[in-house]
Formats: C-alpha cells, sequence, structure tokens
C-alpha cells in the first residue's frame, strides 16, 4: 500500500471521479503531491466546474483503455461500481492493481494523523462545512473534507491549510465510517434510515456504537443531548467506555455547549452558549442548523485546547479559565457568522419577480420537517412551495407515514415519481402515487407529477411575489428549480 501522506510524482486513477466525495478526496491528493486523473460518465455535475479549475483530466466513457493508457500506481474507486458494473474496475481487479475504496482511501489518511469524524443521519455535511469555516478563521494546519461544495471554500469540497488534523464526514451506509481512525467524533443524530442494509433502529443503532468505540482512551465523543438516537448512543458506550470523554451540546445539555435559542432577527438566527459570554448568530435558516453550529464549535473549541496543550498558540492574546482567549471565541464567532452555506443544503439558487428559488438535499422526513420548519421561521409571512422526489423504494416504504405527515410547515406540495437507486430492485410495493394517497390525508394541496419537469408550467401558474419554491430530495428533481428559474427571467 501507498503511503497516503506522500504521493509525489505517483499516479492515482480515481473510477468515479465526478462524485462529490471523490472530488473533495482529489484536492487532498493533489496537495499530497499526486498526480490525479480519472474516469466517470459523460453527464455534467456540479462537480465538473471544481475538476476544470484543477486541470484534471476526466475520461469518459469508462474503458479498459484508460487504465493502459495510464498504467496508475493507485486506483481508488466510487463504491458505486464493482467488477459486475464497471469494466475498468473489473480489468484492475484481474490485473492485480494497488485498489482501495473512497472510504479506505479517507481511512488511510486518517490512520496517521489527529483525525476527526462527523457522523449522523442528519446534519453531518452542514456541520463539517461550519467546522472548516471556523478552522479558516482560527488558522489552524487542518484539512477538511465535505460531501458538497462549500460557498466559505470557494466552491471547493475541501478546506487545506495543513496536515495536522483531518476533519471529515464519514458515512455510516454499509458501515463505512468504520475504516475511518477518529481521535475525536461528533455525533449529531441517529435514528432508522438506509433500510436496504440497516432493517430496524437497533441495527443501524449498533453500527454508530460500533463507530464510536473505535475511539482511543481518552478519545471525544461529541454529541447531540438533544436527540434521542445520538444520546442513547453515548448511554450505551459510556458503560463499555468510560475512559471516553463525552460532552453533551443542545438545549437539553448540561455544561458549556449547553444552548439557548434566541429566535430570528434582522434575518440572523441568534443562540447564546452556556460557556462563552456573548451571543451567536447564523445567516442560514432552521433551529436544527443552530445544533449543528454548536457542534462545529464545541470541536473547534477541544482542537484550540489540544493545541495549546502541546505549546502552541494559534493566535495572540491572554487565555481565560477556559483555555480560550478573546481572539479564540472572536475567530469562531465570526466563522459561524459568516457561514454562506453549500451545494443542496437550503441552497438560493437564485430570485426572480420576488420569488426565492430553493434547493435542499433532505430526502428523510425528519430532514425535511425540520428544514421546512426552518423556513416558515426564517421567513415568516412567505408561502412556501415545495417539490419532493423521494429516494430508494426501501426508504420510501418503510417511513411511508412519517414521509406523509412531514409536509405540514409546507403551504402547497408537489410529489414526484421515486428515485431509483441501483442499489435495490422495486417489488413495487410503493411507488411515488402510493406516497402522494398517503399525503392527501394529511395535507389539503398535494399534487402529483411523476417527472419533475412536467410540473413546471403548473408550478409556474401558482407562483407570486413573495413565495418561496424549494426543490428538496436526493433525486434529479433540483432541474426543476433551474427550469423555473429561467423561465421567471423571461416573465
Amino acid at each position: 500500500m501507498l503511503d497516503m501522506q506522500d504521493l509525489s510524482g505517483r499516479t492515482v486513477y480515481l473510477i468515479g471521479i465526478k462524485g462529490t466525495g471523490m472530488t473533495a478526496l482529489l484536492e487532498i491528493l493533489l496537495f499530497y503531491g499526486a498526480h490525479v486523473l480519472g474516469s466517470d460518465v459523460s453527464e455534467t455535475f456540479y462537480t465538473d466546474a471544481i475538476l476544470q479549475k484543477h486541470h484534471i483530466d476526466v475520461r469518459t466513457p469508462f474503458s479498459v483503455k484508460n487504465i493502459e493508457q495510464v498504467n496508475p500506481d493507485l486506483v481508488i474507486y466510487s463504491s458505486a461500481y464493482t467488477a459486475s458494473n464497471n469494466e475498468e474496475y473489473a480489468f484492475c481487479k484481474e490485473h492485480n492493481f494497488t485498489m482501495i475504496s473512497y472510504t479506505e482511501a479517507l481511512g488511510e489518511i486518517s490512520r496517521n494523523r489527529f483525525s476527526c469524524g462527523v457522523a449522523g443521519v442528519h446534519g453531518k455535511t452542514t456541520t463539517t462545512a461550519m467546522i472548516g469555516t471556523i478552522l479558516q478563521e482560527l488558522n489552524l494546519p487542518a484539512t477538511v473534507l465535505t460531501g458538497s461544495a462549500v460557498a466559505n471554500f470557494s466552491g471547493s469540497c475541501t478546506m487545506i491549510k495543513g496536515k495536522q488534523y483531518f476533519v471529515a464526514e464519514t458515512c455510516e451506509y454499509k458501515r463505512n465510517f468504520l475504516h475511518f481512525f477518529p481521535n475525536k467524533i461528533i455525533l449529531t443524530s441517529v435514528e432508522s434510515d438506509h433500510e436496504d442494509y440497516y432493517p430496524t433502529y437497533e441495527d443501524i443503532l449498533s453500527a454508530f456504537m460500533q463507530y464510536v468505540e473505535r475511539l482511543p482512551a481518552f478519545g471525544e465523543l461529541i454529541y447531540c443531548a438533544d436527540d434521542p438516537g445520538a444520546k442513547e448512543v453515548a448511554q450505551y458506550v459510556f458503560s463499555n467506555r468510560p475512559d471516553l470523554v463525552f460532552t453533551p451540546y443542545g438545549e437539553t445539555a448540561s455544561g458549556e455547549f449547553c444552548v439557548t435559542y434566541k429566535g430570528v432577527k434582522d434575518g440572523r438566527q441568534i443562540f447564546s452558549l452556556q460557556g462563552f459570554a456573548g451571543e451567536f448568530s447564523l445567516n442560514i435558516p432552521g433551529k436544527h442548523n443552530v445544533l449543528n453550529a454548536t457542534a462545529a464549535i464545541a470541536l473547534a473549541v477541544q482542537l484550540i485546547r489540544t493545541e495549546k496543550q502541546k505549546g502552541s498558540s494559534i493566535s495572540k492574546g491572554k487565555d481565560s479559565e477556559q483555555g480560550l482567549s478573546i481572539e479564540d471565541v472572536g475567530a469562531i464567532r465570526k466563522g459561524i457568522a459568516h457561514y454562506a452555506g453549500m451545494k443542496r443544503r437550503g441552497e438560493i439558487v437564485g430570485e426572480a419577480g420576488g420569488i426565492l428559488i430553493m434547493d435542499d438535499y433532505a430526502h428523510h422526513p425528519t430532514a425535511i420537517r425540520t428544514t421546512l420548519h426552518g423556513l416558515k421561521e426564517y421567513y415568516a409571512g412567505r408561502r412556501i412551495i415545495v417539490d419532493f422526489m423521494s429516494h430508494t423504494y426501501s426508504r420510501t416504504k418503510a417511513l411511508l407515514d412519517e414521509f406523509s405527515r412531514a409536509f405540514n410547515d409546507a403551504d402547497i406540495v408537489i410529489l414526484n415519481k421515486i428515485y431509483a437507486s441501483a442499489r435495490e430492485n422495486n417489488d413495487n410495493d410503493v411507488t411515488g402515487e402510493t406516497l402522494f394517497e398517503k399525503t392527501k390525508k394529511h395535507h389539503k394541496k398535494v399534487f402529483y407529477y411523476a417527472e419533475p419537469s412536467d410540473a413546471c408550467s403548473f408550478v409556474l401558474s401558482l407562483l407570486k411575489p413573495g413565495d418561496i419554491f424549494i426543490t428538496m430530495g436526493a433525486g434529479d428533481n433540483w432541474k426543476l428549480g433551474i427550469m423555473v428559474l429561467e423561465n421567471l427571467g423571461l416573465v
């Protein structure tokens, strides 16, 4: 296996290079001195702009000839591909190329440094992006990897200021996060999800417990005390691992990261933390994002303390009893206040004729509910029209009732067909129409268009100045928002 800390002069080939995680990994590999190239489908994704910025050779379509021409030192593949569905993967496997998966590559990067994993069914991408934004202000020697393009990272998926600390979003699906070597873990939330792999809540709960137990002696779990699942993980693990540090955050938490939420003032969410004087402000909607911000603050604080315990000084000024200077707290406060969001997470696509077009990745009932509630509070008095495309048959079937009740804060709901996943087959037990019929029992204004594009004329007929139109889900209905915006611009 190559040394992932020094890839100078080595050629690394990425199968599925356009994936968000793969593109983020690519930026780290470049920082480590590797020559990087790869392959993918010809379809355009937002990551194409990042790849073009780095002058990356992207080869389309997938072909054995790509590998033969390059003869790479290391092949990293997206988890979407196997020998049965990708000829490049099959060729590399047959000819004994050095191959690792994306998650294994993250694990190798994390192995020999101070690493922090951000985990949870909801909020991990946003929390990781917020951490990176704070660490930029603190000028900490860190690399941060997220699962989306972040405005504060100049549209990249990574923030790279050094190798000493590694902070990464870590995924629970198929227990992928068990490849990671964490010194600290943030746990935002635990509940039933990925039902194709975790049929019961107990299954996914056990996976998160396994992950937390990977922490070394005196490692730290920063967990959301307001989330029943995260709290349950902490309680279970504590009985086996009293050597760990358990740091709660949230409105019900004890200690310095207890949150007092003060509502929306002048277009900003305001909150305070028990251990810190003054208030913090956040420029994006949703009380759930206040919790994400608090988790990010908690990790940043602990990294500052870790630095200072080693004798490093990352800021000027006299430290308080908490081990932080006024400058430290000021940098944290500035990082959170300046956080500007990311692709597909409450993203403002554009505005025309007084109508705000947004897009969000929410694809779980809890995420839908909290996102819509946050919009209703943040944009008080504005009408909310949502187009939702459910993702995977297994999730839709398992959480059908929860999905049908998740849209209470929307004024009008438009539903689409289910966006299929290559990892499962449809048993025809549930369809987009099934969710539509169920949702009608709980909401007065629900409409169904199987194809998102077919809903464009209907949406345009509904919209009026002051409205918010938001596409939601992990499918491709985000394209509808672009269509609507383009049509509004012509009116």
